[in-house]
């Protein structure tokens, strides 16, 4: 393994009804799945990955703009959404990352999404597990 910068911790316990918890109680979050009806409130495991890549990619984004030089405006949206798996009648995820940027053109904009999609963690992480679609806008 590479030189280890941090680690975090959270634990779950009961699955997409229970309940997660980072070991500093910053998370401490009910988990209700909401494809099994329930009106009860609570995030889900798509949410907290939508929230950790969104906030991983948009870093990653901001470093490739600083590095050539250009002042952006940036907002990530991550749409993950669970999906069926035909393959083995299972589950898999599916990312829309949704990369809105001002101070660019269409094409620098393009250009940077592509940079930091290269760069990212999670984008490295799932690159080949997952289905991951970049929706880049210059605004």
């Amino acid at each position: 393994m590479s030189d280890v910068l941090f680690t975090s911790h959270a634990t779950a316990k009961g699955g997409r009804d229970g309940h997660v918890k980072s070991d500093d109680g910053i998370i401490d979050l009910n988990l209700v799945n909401p494809a099994g009806g329930s009106s009860e409130k609570g995030s889900n495991p798509e949410q907290l990955f939508a929230a950790g890549y969104s906030a991983c990619y948009d870093g990653a984004l901001n470093l490739m703009a600083s590095q050539q030089k250009k002042e952006i405006d940036s907002t990530i949206t991550a749409d993950v959404s669970l999906l069926k798996d035909n393959e083995d009648n299972g589950f898999k995820i599916g990312v829309v990352l949704n990369v809105e940027i001002k101070g660019v053109s269409q094409e620098e904009a393009e250009q940077l999404a592509k940079a930091a999609h290269d760069f990212c963690p999670y984008s490295k992480a799932t690159r080949g597990n997952i289905d991951v679609e970049l929706n880049v806008t210059a605004v």
